[in-house]
Formats: C-alpha cells, sequence, structure tokens
C-alpha cells in the first residue's frame, strides 16, 4: 500500500516530493523511482566532479585508478592495452594517461609475471593512500545505507538497477551505431 498526497503541481510518495513527470504521468510509484535514481546519478555526478577536483586528476584517470584497483584486488592487474578496452580510448591517449598517472605516482607498469614481453597495470601505495583517505567515510556511509535495505529488498533492488544499467548501456550503442 502505498501513501501518495497530490498538492498543486506536486505529489509525495513516501517521504519523496514527485514532481509531474513528462514521460511517465500515469505511474506514480515508477516516477517516485525514477526520480530517486535521478537524484541520486545528480549526487553521484557531483561528487566525482568534487573528487577530481581533490585529486587533482581528470574523470578518466580516475576511471583508470579505480579499473586498475578493481583489478589487482581480483588478482588480475590489468595490461594498458586491457585499460584502453575498458576506457575506450586510444593507444595514444592511453599512453598519455599512464604518463600522467605514473608522474603522479598514482600507477606504476610493471612485468607481466608471465609474459616478459607484456605490461601490467599497478597502483602504488600513494594511490591507496589518497583513496582511502578520501573516500574510506563515504564508503562507509554507503555500505551503512546497504546494509539499512531489507535483505529481502535487496535482490529486487539489484536487479533493477541491472536493468537500467542495461538501458544506459543499451542507448550508448544506439547512439553510437
Amino acid at each position: 500500500m502505498s501513501i501518495c498526497t497530490i498538492t498543486g503541481m506536486t505529489e509525495t510518495f513516501g517521504s519523496a516530493t514527485v514532481w509531474p513527470s513528462y514521460w511517465f504521468d500515469d505511474d506514480l510509484e515508477g516516477v517516485a523511482l525514477l526520480q530517486a535514481l535521478r537524484r541520486f546519478r545528480h549526487a553521484d555526478e557531483t561528487m566525482r566532479r568534487r573528487l577530481v577536483a581533490d585529486l587533482d586528476m581528470n574523470a578518466t584517470d580516475l576511471d583508470a585508478l579505480r579499473f586498475v584497483i578493481a583489478r589487482e584486488s581480483s588478482g588480475d592487474p590489468p595490461s594498458p592495452h586491457e585499460l584502453s578496452a575498458y576506457l575506450q580510448i586510444s593507444t595514444a591517449s592511453t599512453s598519455k594517461l599512464l604518463d600522467r598517472m605514473t608522474a603522479s605516482s598514482h600507477l606504476v607498469r610493471a612485468d607481466h609475471p608471465r609474459d616478459r614481453r607484456s605490461l601490467v597495470l599497478r597502483t602504488t601505495p600513494h594511490a591507496h593512500e589518497v583513496v582511502r583517505a578520501r573516500l574510506s567515510r563515504m564508503h562507509e556511509a554507503m555500505a551503512q545505507a546497504a546494509r539499512s535495505v531489507p535483505s529481502e529488498s535487496r535482490g529486487v533492488i539489484v536487479e533493477f538497477l541491472d536493468t537500467m544499467a542495461a538501458v544506459l548501456a543499451d542507448d550508448a550503442e544506439v547512439d553510437a551505431g
């Protein structure tokens, strides 16, 4: 059972104010959900702009650092080619990015452990110090927010977010095509 209150130009669903929707005016709960997702995306984009300014790097550098950290954590540090593919940038742009990231002591190019002809990318202790100093509090708050979601609701939320990610990815493929 949902609680809906109409006041002038807005409606309230739960604790959220729902503005009239351009696309979905017949589904108040759906509109409230999509508007909450938009608020999250806006907050995430704003946080990322602050983060790149605080860390004195651009958004692509930040994405590269996150990717290398994630791959290292899984025991499979990426090659420069894999980073290039992930970021969808040219080899030349990847070389410039890696030059910046090594000069700033965030990444190092290292010999591949099994193929001496190849390189892998590794993060530095400095990179981990900077990331932890800047993001630990926020990540703990995010983990706490996730823990506060009832366990029986988590699967539905994960499915919804994965579906939304697929919709955005499909739209990007249409734009590129």
